[in-house]
């Protein structure tokens, strides 16, 4: 079978249930010279539609956002060939203790509940974690990649 390429507007709705189920993301801050900083990332969307990362403090990424707030995220399929979407918008840092919250809503909207709340705040907050929240306020389409629908039209 051959992959046709497709790209799908969405709105607001559609998009966040496309974000929600998936969490493997590259995060696109600025570095100080202006050139673009990927970072792979496990990443979620919170109640209030942010894609949210936990991280530590001294990674690039947080250096980035806390000189240059504008990000994005490639938000991406479990396979390499499944659907992928970039989004855009304001990213902030939130330190502990301040982020211990959001990082238990970062991991009940990747894995559910914990056998022990209380072990893993202890455990953040061990660990010296930040949380990276990304508003977002642009999108483009749902897309997948694969041949122009015109190329397998031609040669079924």
């Amino acid at each position: 079978m051959v992959n046709v390429a497709t790209n799908r507007i969405v709105g607001r709705n559609e998009l966040d249930d496309f974000i929600r189920s998936r969490h493997r993301g590259v995060l696109l801050t600025t570095r100080a010279n202006g050139r673009p900083q990927a970072s792979l990332v496990t990443m979620g969307l919170d109640r209030s539609g942010r894609v949210v990362v936990a991280t530590y403090p001294e990674r690039a990424k947080v250096h980035n956002i806390r000189r240059d707030p504008g990000a994005s995220m490639v938000v991406m399929s479990d396979s390499f060939g499944g659907e992928w979407v970039q989004v855009d918008g304001t990213a902030e840092v939130v330190d502990l203790p301040a982020a211990i919250e959001g990082l238990v809503e970062y991991f009940r909207v990747i894995s559910g509940e914990h056998d022990d709340w209380d072990e893993y705040r202890q455990a953040m907050l061990d660990q010296g974690k930040c949380l990276i929240r990304l508003t977002i306020t642009e999108w483009g389409p749902i897309a997948r990649g694969g041949f122009p629908a015109r190329l397998v039209e031609e040669h079924p």
